[in-house]
């Protein structure tokens, strides 16, 4: 008996000590898990979120304010950026342009008034222009010329897809773009197919393109799967394959750029004649301003406008003297105001459109922070960049958990494959961190994607 209850109590002492020391242990890992650096916590999200994990995931996270560098992950290697690009566009006209747009450069010569243009996208664009451009031209008393002779570009830019000359996301570059390079084709309801009417098929705007579209075979179209409405890559010719619809929608389609198409248009529009001629721009020629830079840019970056940002590079090129030349830009950018560039990118186009184009996110990162110095405020930045759950192109991304004010001021870019994300994340304690996050080559759904990146930003905002 004295032996059995002995060994009982050894055995009950025995169990005792292990649930306390198993408990003790149990709570050193969760003080350890507590006090585990959030940069750890961010390392192990990216290794377990199979999107990141899976594919090629660059990120950086750096306080402005400390000058140092929170968490980054391949930071150093090379992506495509897709409309990341348009930050550097961004910059290069903060750079370099003025408060208002150069619209016209232009010269007088007795009862004749010669113009060149200087690549302002805004003329006779329904959401842009303020009717300067339009009123200069029209209540001249002096005969008009245009001269196209200092634009020194290609319509397309390098690494543009070339199938996708026709989609609205791919007009054309320009030296003086009229409705923004667009004809706007509104199908209506329709229960017997009529063209161009005025109650049924398709309606076009602006009404001089009417002409420039005809009737296609139905069949044949639908057959080939071909457009509603298509054009051929170096003509106006627009072929309408008409079909019953329940609905009432809008399409653009980009307008194949030629300087005698132009004075035609213009000739139209002011309803006085307009006169090519290929006459160099002198030096000596005068300005005429447009509308407020400020409103272009926001038009570019909330809903990443690829034709806009195309056309401010020409634009500075204007302002600075020189013809009308994208490469030219880019040259005199990387030459000045991108020195202190950690890496040298490979920059092509003003939009993003080129798989050409090459950054690291440590770039995108260090354009960010020298945009934000030429605010005076971080109020004035915001209202031009996408907000998450608010506006532009993250309008329904990001959008705060708690219903608390907007977190993610950011600039979106995207191709098939590709998707990124660069901009400012503001965190529950108030501080402004600044963040570049791209993602390439996942096959994937850009929604999967753009869900990991909403988990970590989130937790970005929460905790730092």
């Amino acid at each position: 008996m004295a032996n059995n209850y002995r060994l009982s109590r050894w055995i009950i002492c025995t169990i005792t000590i292990s649930i306390c020391v198993a408990c003790r242990t149990n709570k050193a890992i969760i003080r350890r898990k507590k006090n585990m650096p959030k940069q750890q916590k961010l390392a192990a999200m990216f290794k377990k979120t199979p999107v990141f994990s899976g594919n090629f995931t660059g990120f950086e996270l750096y306080d402005p304010q400390a000058d140092s560098i929170i968490y980054a992950q391949n930071e150093n290697k090379y992506f495509t950026p897709a409309s990341n690009t348009k930050l550097y566009t961004f910059y290069t006209a903060l750079k370099y342009l003025p408060d208002k747009i150069p619209a016209l450069k232009y010269i007088t010569r007795g009862d004749s008034l010669i113009f060149w243009g200087t690549g302002d996208p805004s003329f006779l664009r329904r959401d842009l222009d303020d009717g300067v451009v339009y009123h200069f031209l029209k209540n001249t008393s002096k005969k008009l010329y245009f001269s196209d002779a200092n634009f020194r570009d290609k319509d397309l830019g390098p690494g543009w897809s070339w199938g996708d000359y026709q989609y609205s996301y791919q007009a054309e570059r320009s030296p003086l773009p009229i409705y923004g390079n667009m004809v706007r084709f509104t199908m209506q309801k329709v229960t017997k197919t009529h063209l161009l009417s005025d109650s049924s098929g398709a309606r076009v705007y602006p009404d001089f393109f009417r002409p420039y579209v005809k009737k296609s075979s139905t069949a044949e179209n639908e057959s080939n799967h071909q457009p509603l409405i298509k054009r051929g890559i170096d003509n106006n010719k627009f072929q309408y394959a008409p079909k019953s619809d329940t609905t009432t929608f809008t399409i653009k389609k980009p307008y194949h750029y030629t300087p005698q198409l132009v004075i035609k248009m213009l000739s139209d529009t002011l309803n006085k004649p307009v006169t090519y001629i290929n006459r160099k721009m002198p030096a000596h020629a005068q300005t005429l301003y447009s509308v407020q830079a400020d409103t272009v840019y926001k038009h570019m970056l909330l809903p990443s406008d690829n034709f806009i940002a195309e056309q401010l590079l020409l634009v500075t090129a204007a302002q600075l003297g020189h013809s009308l030349n994208t490469k030219w830009v880019i040259k005199k950018m990387e030459k000045t105001y991108l020195k202190g560039l950690p890496d040298k990118p490979q920059w092509v186009d003003g939009s993003g459109l080129s798989r050409y184009n090459l950054f690291t996110p440590r770039d995108m990162v260090w354009v960010l922070q020298h945009i934000r110095a030429q605010f005076n405020s971080d109020k004035n930045l915001f209202k031009l960049l996408p907000t998450g759950g608010r506006s532009g192109t993250i309008k329904n991304w990001y959008a705060p958990r708690d219903g608390g004010p907007p977190y993610v001021f950011a600039k979106t870019g995207t191709l098939k494959n590709n998707h990124c994300l660069s901009g400012f994340v503001r965190t529950k304690n108030g501080r402004l961190l600044i963040f570049s996050f791209m993602n390439n080559h996942y096959v994937s759904s850009s929604s999967v994607v753009k869900k990991a990146m909403e988990n970590v930003l989130w937790y970005i905002h929460e905790h730092y």
